[in-house]
């Protein structure tokens, strides 16, 4: 069987390591993987360009501010951004999102920077890459509001009627490893009510392993 990865992070690593890592995968069926770039400080955006460069048969780039670090993104940045996300070898603008859980910017900034990259997938004609996590509700009224109607649920863990209102909005669900954790039956049987062509997987490397890989 031939597999996608629908969202990693090699951003972070050295040369040898993405290395090991490209032949792991390889030998496991692993055909493509999506290496997401992402913000981290004002001007430093990683290195998930220069891989996805140097290894063009195999990884696909996206570029986006995580809700993590929206409060630390400055002007300079956002058009960094806008010109990066326009260029042809980027197929989709994120992740970028809102999360609740650990809310490391506040949200109204989550919300303000969300909303941006929304309108930048919108502008550019490609997918925005959803993170998302405790905040279902807001996250689901600004993809409406913003008029976003195409990409993918990074890491999706929420329940039916979460799915079902996703994918009425004509998104894709992505599953990481965590839909084999113990306490999950609502994100499993969300999985059992999605149309099979509405799913990807993905591996969120280097975390989220799947069981029995935990730990």
């Amino acid at each position: 069987m031939k597999l996608v990865d629908s969202h990693c992070h090699f951003d972070r690593s050295d040369a040898e390591r993405v290395y090991v890592a490209l032949e792991r995968a390889r030998a496991a069926g692993l055909v493509h993987a999506i290496i997401v770039g992402q913000f981290q400080e004002p001007g430093d955006w990683g290195a998930a360009l220069e891989i996805a460069a140097a290894h063009p048969d195999f990884f696909t780039p996206t570029l986006g501010i995580h809700p993590h670090d929206a409060a630390k993104a400055t002007e300079a940045d956002f058009e960094h951004l806008a010109r990066t996300c326009a260029r042809p070898e980027l197929k989709a603008v994120g992740e970028a999102g809102l999360d609740y859980y650990y809310d490391h910017s506040p949200r109204e900034v989550q919300a303000q920077v969300f909303r941006r990259q929304c309108a930048l997938a919108r502008e550019l004609g490609k997918p925005l890459v959803v993170h998302v996590r405790d905040a279902h509700e807001d996250c689901e009224a600004i993809l409406k509001e913003e008029g976003v109607r195409h990409g993918v649920i990074h890491c999706f863990t929420g329940d039916t009627d979460a799915a079902r209102r996703y994918l009425e909005l004509g998104f894709l669900l992505s599953l990481s490893g965590v839909v084999t954790y113990k306490k999950t039956e609502a994100l499993q049987d969300a999985v059992r009510f999605a149309p099979l062509d509405r799913l990807m997987v993905e591996t969120d490397s280097p975390y989220l392993a799947p069981v029995p890989y935990r730990g």
